[in-house]
């Protein structure tokens, strides 16, 4: 057996290793629903497999690329537990006693009848052990991949900065942590979907007496680690402000490619569009936003979703529900990042099987897509704002100069505003934490606040206060490895 192939089998041994104990709990709780008696069980690499009805459920993740580049990996990656319970019961056909189906989980996402009470906040063990429990998976699951891919030095070399750099800013991520868990505020894993991980928070403002503007945000993390409670802290000030705020979550690799990240994201922002009336948001004022990856995985669902409206196609959200785009430090033609990524220690190879080969890069950049789209198409987009930061050096400010010329070459409105000295997470990040006004923050309110003047009155809105020491923050921008 060669060094590679060894490395597979090890990586997919190892993935059926973290997976197995809940998938095992799982299938019990699958049989149990059935009133059956256990299946014959059956095996890959001397682990046990799932049982056929489960397998059959969750075998809907589709990873084309992934699968031709690593065999191995594609029975691993199909036996992925959810991340939590709630998650595992989303993804498992439900009856009743007397065996009728109940309702899917998309309907269990309705909320409550106004004449109901607030709903029970979640204990502190179980949001403690929900949160932990992901962490475990997640980090071991990384350090493994990155292991048997043969990353090696300079990767580790970069969680190890990202290590140290979260650890600088820990004091503001357990106050946003606390907030995040514990406000009223944050209705957090509403489900959007039927896929792992389709769920959104939504941030409400305490004044939501009237229908509030609403931004429905894609977070970032590279396609691979990214979760809607990275949006936490601009969902906390944008709520502040007055807006409701939907971070929406989606898989990420090696649970999904793009294709099944670009769906998700629609899928969420469909959800958003056509429910958010009964969460107090204003269906007409609706916000489309990303940040990093996210921006780019935006981006494409806008297209996309511009080019089904254009031709006829059968749609579930209309790109005319969205009052504008924002942007924030996303790249936009993949072929012009292939060769930056693997610089930076995202091995070629790699971003390949995350963007469906190399043969989709130009199906998943919006700039291409932008230069091949009708007229028709172009005149159904929102307005577009780019922000990026000119000292960014995970994705260059030239990305979001690119691809403003190029949507105004073809007729589209665009803007770009450059932040003089940011880099990829000062304006997402250390700005807030830095407290006072901040720049992206007001950015984005003066361009809701100009459709909707009666919210302009901002006076009695409380100033941020510091959530981090000065010195931490300019260290931990010194040592990110962003």
């Amino acid at each position: 057996m060669s060094k590679q192939q060894g490395g597979k089998r090890g990586l997919a041994a190892c993935c059926a290793r973290l997976a197995s104990p809940r998938l095992h709990h799982a299938s019990l709780h699958a049989t149990h629903l059935r009133s059956r008696s256990p299946p014959a069980s059956s095996s890959y690499l001397g682990t046990p497999l799932l049982p056929a009805p489960f397998f059959r459920t969750n075998s809907n993740l589709p990873l084309p690329t992934a699968r031709r580049t690593f065999p191995s990996l594609r029975h691993a990656m199909a036996m992925q537990p959810p991340s939590s319970g709630d998650e595992a019961d989303a993804l498992l056909p439900r009856s009743d006693s007397a065996g009728r189906r109940r309702s899917s989980p998309v309907q269990s996402a309705s909320p409550r009848p106004p004449g109901a009470g607030p709903r029970r906040q979640s204990s502190f063990r179980h949001d403690v052990g929900h949160a932990a429990s992901e962490t475990y998976l997640v980090t071991r699951l990384t350090f493994t991949l990155l292991q048997y891919l043969g990353l090696g030095y300079r990767w580790m070399r970069q969680l190890l900065a990202l290590a140290v750099y979260a650890v600088l800013l820990m004091p503001g991520f357990l106050q946003v942590g606390f907030y995040y868990f514990f406000s009223s505020q944050v209705r957090r894993s509403i489900v959007y979907g039927e896929q792992p991980r389709n769920r959104l928070d939504l941030y409400i403002p305490k004044d939501n007496r009237r229908p509030c503007p609403v931004v429905a945000f894609v977070t970032g993390g590279a396609w691979i680690i990214g979760y809607k409670a990275w949006g936490a802290l601009l969902g906390r000030r944008l709520a502040e402000r007055g807006i409701i705020v939907a971070c929406i979550d989606y898989r990420n690799f090696p649970q999904g490619t793009i294709s099944d990240m670009v769906s998700d994201a629609s899928q969420g922002i469909s959800f958003v569009c056509n429910n958010i009336a009964s969460y107090g948001g204003d269906p007409n004022q609706i916000y489309l936003m990303g940040q990093s990856a996210g921006a780019h995985i935006s981006a494409c669902v806008l297209m996309e979703q511009a080019v089904k409206e254009s031709s006829g196609q059968p749609i579930s959200w209309s790109v005319t529900q969205t009052k504008a785009y924002f942007g924030l430090s996303g790249g936009y033609n993949l072929h012009n990042l292939v060769d930056h990524f693997h610089q930076r220690g995202l091995n070629r190879s790699i971003f390949f099987s995350i963007m469906d080969g190399e043969e989709s890069l130009s199906r998943y950049s919006p700039e291409i897509v932008v230069k091949e789209s009708s007229a028709r198409t172009i005149a159904l987009l929102p307005r577009i704002f780019l922000m990026h930061g000119t000292d960014d050096y995970s994705i260059p400010s030239s990305a979001s100069r690119t691809f403003v010329d190029i949507l105004q070459q073809a007729g589209a409105q665009a803007k770009l505003l450059l932040y003089e000295g940011k880099t990829h997470t000062d304006i997402f990040i250390q700005d807030p934490l830095r407290g006072g006004r901040d720049p992206l923050v007001e950015d984005v309110l003066s361009v809701i606040h100009a459709d909707d003047a009666t919210r302009r009155n901002t006076a009695s809105v409380p100033t941020p206060r510091r959530l981090v020491f000065e010195w931490q923050l300019q260290l931990a921008r010194w040592i990110s490895p962003f």
